[in-house]
Protein backbone atom coordinates (compact mmCIF):
# COMPACT_ATOMS: atom_id res chain seq x y z
CA UNK A 1 0.00 0.00 0.00
CA UNK A 2 1.39 3.46 -0.88
CA UNK A 3 1.25 6.25 1.79
CA UNK A 4 -1.53 8.34 0.82
CA UNK A 5 -3.91 5.07 0.41
CA UNK A 6 -2.76 4.24 4.22
CA UNK A 7 -3.49 8.04 5.10
CA UNK A 8 -7.19 7.56 2.52
CA UNK A 9 -7.61 4.81 4.98
CA UNK A 10 -6.65 5.93 8.26
CA UNK A 11 -9.28 9.19 7.37
CA UNK A 12 -12.09 7.27 6.02
CA UNK A 13 -11.56 4.91 9.76
CA UNK A 14 -11.68 7.59 11.39
CA UNK A 15 -14.73 9.48 10.11
CA UNK A 16 -16.48 6.22 10.28
CA UNK A 17 -15.38 5.90 14.26
CA UNK A 18 -16.08 9.28 14.44
CA UNK A 19 -20.00 8.99 12.88
CA UNK A 20 -20.61 6.80 15.09
CA UNK A 21 -19.23 7.74 18.16
CA UNK A 22 -19.56 11.35 18.31
CA UNK A 23 -17.45 14.25 19.40
CA UNK A 24 -17.57 14.16 23.53
CA UNK A 25 -15.38 10.99 24.62
CA UNK A 26 -11.75 10.30 25.68
CA UNK A 27 -9.10 9.97 23.68
CA UNK A 28 -8.91 6.54 24.59
CA UNK A 29 -11.91 5.66 23.60
CA UNK A 30 -11.46 7.12 20.20
CA UNK A 31 -7.53 5.03 20.09
CA UNK A 32 -8.84 1.85 20.91
CA UNK A 33 -12.24 2.15 18.41
CA UNK A 34 -9.77 3.47 16.00
CA UNK A 35 -7.13 0.98 15.50
CA UNK A 36 -9.72 -1.42 16.09
CA UNK A 37 -11.25 -0.76 12.95
CA UNK A 38 -7.96 -0.46 10.87
CA UNK A 39 -7.48 -3.66 11.87
CA UNK A 40 -10.53 -4.85 10.80
CA UNK A 41 -9.54 -3.49 7.41
CA UNK A 42 -6.59 -5.70 7.04
CA UNK A 43 -3.76 -2.65 8.26
CA UNK A 44 -1.15 -3.17 10.81
CA UNK A 45 -1.26 -0.90 13.54
CA UNK A 46 0.59 -0.48 16.76
CA UNK A 47 -1.20 1.33 19.80
CA UNK A 48 1.11 3.20 22.51
CA UNK A 49 4.59 2.74 21.00
CA UNK A 50 7.31 3.38 22.80
CA UNK A 51 9.18 6.67 21.23
CA UNK A 52 12.88 6.73 22.78
CA UNK A 53 14.97 9.65 22.08
CA UNK A 54 18.64 8.49 20.73
CA UNK A 55 21.21 10.75 22.02
CA UNK A 56 25.08 10.04 22.06
CA UNK A 57 24.35 6.90 20.98
CA UNK A 58 22.30 5.70 24.04
CA UNK A 59 18.45 5.11 23.94
CA UNK A 60 16.61 6.66 26.33
CA UNK A 61 13.11 6.24 27.26
CA UNK A 62 11.46 9.64 28.33
CA UNK A 63 8.01 8.30 27.71
CA UNK A 64 6.98 9.70 24.78
CA UNK A 65 4.36 7.46 23.53
CA UNK A 66 3.18 7.15 19.46
CA UNK A 67 -0.99 6.79 19.70
CA UNK A 68 -1.08 4.64 16.46
CA UNK A 69 1.45 3.64 14.14
CA UNK A 70 0.03 2.22 10.80
CA UNK A 71 1.72 0.09 8.51
CA UNK A 72 4.99 0.66 9.75
CA UNK A 73 4.75 4.28 8.04
CA UNK A 74 2.34 6.31 9.52
CA UNK A 75 2.43 8.31 12.79
CA UNK A 76 -0.85 9.31 14.19
CA UNK A 77 -1.87 11.23 17.03
CA UNK A 78 -5.27 11.26 17.81
CA UNK A 79 -6.96 14.44 20.70
CA UNK A 80 -10.07 15.16 21.72
CA UNK A 81 -9.80 18.71 22.90
CA UNK A 82 -12.14 21.97 22.61
CA UNK A 83 -8.88 23.51 20.65
CA UNK A 84 -6.22 23.08 18.50
CA UNK A 85 -2.75 24.61 19.46
CA UNK A 86 0.46 25.08 17.59
CA UNK A 87 2.13 22.72 20.29
CA UNK A 88 -0.02 19.85 18.89
CA UNK A 89 1.67 20.31 15.52
CA UNK A 90 4.66 20.38 16.88
CA UNK A 91 4.47 17.32 19.20
CA UNK A 92 3.54 15.68 15.88
CA UNK A 93 6.44 16.42 13.99
CA UNK A 94 8.87 16.07 16.59
CA UNK A 95 8.01 12.28 16.29
CA UNK A 96 8.29 12.41 13.03
CA UNK A 97 11.58 13.36 13.31
CA UNK A 98 12.55 10.58 15.96
CA UNK A 99 10.91 8.18 14.53
CA UNK A 100 12.33 9.34 10.95
CA UNK A 101 9.19 9.19 9.38
CA UNK A 102 7.37 11.74 6.53
CA UNK A 103 4.26 11.49 7.16
CA UNK A 104 1.96 11.60 9.79
CA UNK A 105 -2.08 12.83 10.97
CA UNK A 106 -3.24 14.76 13.82
CA UNK A 107 -6.49 13.80 14.17
CA UNK A 108 -9.02 15.63 17.01
CA UNK A 109 -12.35 13.81 17.66
CA UNK A 110 -13.97 16.64 19.96
CA UNK A 111 -15.56 18.70 16.45
CA UNK A 112 -19.11 18.91 14.57
CA UNK A 113 -17.35 17.07 11.30
CA UNK A 114 -14.51 15.27 11.75
CA UNK A 115 -13.04 16.44 8.30
CA UNK A 116 -12.63 19.88 10.12
CA UNK A 117 -10.07 17.91 12.45
CA UNK A 118 -8.11 15.84 10.68
CA UNK A 119 -4.28 17.35 9.95
CA UNK A 120 -1.81 16.02 7.39
CA UNK A 121 1.48 16.33 8.07
CA UNK A 122 4.63 16.13 6.47
CA UNK A 123 8.54 16.08 7.73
Amino acid sequence: MKTNEITGEIVDAAIKVHRHLGPGLLESAYEAVLAYELRKRGLKVETQLTLPIVYEDVSLDVGYRLDLFVEDEIIVELKAVEKMIPLYEAQLLSYLKLKKKKIGLLINFHVVLLKDGIKRMAN
